[in-house]
């Protein structure tokens, strides 16, 4: 591995890292479903990028098939979110 990559995989890995422990917290205060939401999507993003640093760092590409099956289910649960939300909204009768 070159020097620069030997640098730049840790130091991204770990501004990754504090960005999901932010996301956390924005999951835990809220103040609405749809803020948590937003922010479990952005923890499993960032996630799928984590994945792909250490993939990147331990030369085994198999971690990128975990990534793209965190992907799938991350996409899922968002199409879910929003199918409920708009039932919801439906059923209220609210344009929000």
């Amino acid at each position: 591995m070159t020097n620069i990559l030997g640098v730049a995989l840790p130091a991204a890995m770990l501004l990754l890292t504090s960005t999901i422990f932010m996301a956390f917290v924005r999951l835990m205060k809220g103040p609405s479903f749809p803020d948590r939401v937003v922010a479990l999507d952005i923890m499993t993003t960032v996630a799928m990028g984590l994945i792909g640093l250490y993939a990147m760092e331990s030369g085994e590409v198999i971690f990128l098939d975990v990534a793209l099956f965190l992907a799938l289910v991350s996409f899922l649960g968002t199409v879910a979110f929003a199918y409920y939300v708009e039932r919801r909204q439906l059923r209220t009768g609210s344009g929000e």
